[in-house]
């Protein structure tokens, strides 16, 4: 970091503040409107330390990021034109760029990491290619995604809606890995639209244009950087809309014959989403995607000898799709309730190792209140839990194989991590209030009117 950042980014952050304050307002009712800035503030912290500890002392893609943003801001400089070629070139360079791109080791087609240093590059130019501003700039963005994903738990489930606040924002690990000048970040911020815009035009059926275009611009943000992530997520929430729509059925009779249809049809939906996608990108084609894990897994092993013993070793890997399923319940302990309070390595696995302590305890004590067969019942029956755990197994076995570090495993998993903690809510106060429907706080159902407005 510069000095410039001392006295650029105060400013960015005030204007982020004046924002916010101005729109809180209108994204808000008066039992989310308290969640607000501390959801934000904790967005901004998160970026500014990742900075702080990883462009100062640690190293890593943030800094080569910045360092690529700084080429797009030069690029502006000498040329507009050249700037925004740069920020919307197809991957192949042309002569009035490439001097640019030839500075540029992550440019080309199919790059994954090229998409964060467009968005940095534009980021760049809006605060004079100050490293903090930018992490900043991106914090804020991502936190709109963030909002918007909380705004649809409250919406769905209001009586959590203090707990769900913890899920989304104030888990350490997602707002640290999840705020600054990273894939990470822009990642979760456009997963958390895309779980709006499915419950907005196909759950709720408003907005409709809107909420294709939203669900659209945030696919295509997802599929730029982390394609496995859509992979994960569309299934189970294509599921979801189909489980939500057979309740509207009226005739008991009739639900039970349909129900299976609009399984079956989400089910064809769901592998041409994944067929077009493998199409797309051959590392993701059904047929690469246990060769890709062992690789990655492979690597990722190799380069946690460095890293002071933060590697683990689940078993091991074929390369076939069907020896990367019989791991699947180890990755789903790892990437869940790992790295175990005496796997710690480093204030940062520590950290990582509080949460999964947190989610260990957590699970066993809603399991053990609400029992093992009604938790599964629950599961089923209800459509909102259906799409949380299952896109949560889901991702935790796609990156608990591949990963083959903690200090990877951390950053990759924090899409899940939302998901996981707020079904685990939401299945705790459904189960609870309907065994007892009667004690349901007025509070609650005040706040469910005042959500369903918002």
């Amino acid at each position: 970091m510069e000095l410039k950042d001392l006295y650029i980014t105060p400013f960015y952050i005030i204007l982020v503040y004046a924002i916010a304050y101005g729109v809180r307002s209108s994204v808000t009712n008066i039992y989310t409107k308290k969640y607000f800035i501390p959801a934000l503030t904790v967005k901004l912290v998160g970026a500014i330390v990742l900075g702080i500890l990883f462009y100062t002392i640690y190293g890593g893609d943030t800094n080569t990021y910045y360092a690529h943003a700084g080429v797009l801001y030069k690029a502006f400089g000498d040329s507009f034109a050249a700037g925004v070629e740069l920020v919307f070139s197809n991957g192949i360079p042309t002569p009035s760029i490439q001097k640019y791109t030839d500075q540029l080791s992550w440019y080309g087609q199919g790059s994954n990491e090229y998409f964060v240093i467009r968005v940095a590059g534009v980021f760049a130019l809006l605060t004079f290619n100050t490293y903090s501003a930018i992490a900043v700039c991106f914090a804020a963005t991502t936190f709109t995604g963030m909002w918007a994903m909380y705004m649809t738990f409250a919406k769905i489930r209001p009586q959590v809606y203090k707990e769900l606040a913890t899920a989304v924002f104030f888990l350490p690990s997602v707002f640290f890995w999840g705020s600054g000048l990273m894939k990470d970040s822009l990642c979760i911020g456009a997963l958390g639209w895309l779980f709006h815009a499915f419950y907005r035009g196909a759950i709720e059926r408003k907005d409709i244009l809107q909420s294709i275009l939203m669900g659209a611009a945030a696919i295509g943000v997802i599929y730029a950087m982390k394609i496995y992530i859509l992979l994960a997520f569309l299934p189970p929430a294509l599921l979801w809309v189909f489980n939500e729509s057979t309740r509207d059925i009226r005739s008991s009779t009739v639900r039970i014959l349909v129900k299976p249809l609009f399984l079956s049809v989400g089910a064809i939906v769901a592998v041409y989403a994944m067929a077009q996608l493998g199409a797309a990108d051959a590392r993701f084609n059904v047929d690469n995607v246990a060769a890709q894990s062992k690789l990655t897994a492979e690597y990722l092993q190799g380069v946690s000898k460095s890293e002071q013993g933060s590697g683990y070793n689940i078993g091991e890997q074929d390369g076939t799709l069907g020896g990367m399923l019989k791991l699947a319940p180890q990755a789903i302990v790892v990437s869940l309730f790992r790295p175990f309070l005496w796997e710690a390595r480093n204030p940062t696995m520590l950290l990582s190792a509080l949460e999964s302590t947190y989610f260990v305890w957590l699970t066993f004590k809603i399991l053990r209140r609400v029992g093992i067969f009604k938790t599964i019942s629950a599961i089923g029956r209800i459509p909102v839990l259906t799409l949380c755990f299952v896109f949560s197994l889901i991702f935790a076995i796609s990156v608990g194989v591949s990963s083959g570090n903690f200090g990877t495993l951390v950053r990759y998993k924090i899409p899940l991590m939302p998901f996981y903690l707020a079904g685990l809510y939401i299945l705790q106060s459904v189960t609870v209030a309907s065994a007892a429907p009667k004690a349901a706080p007025r509070r609650a159902a005040g706040a469910g009117a005042q959500l369903a407005r918002a």
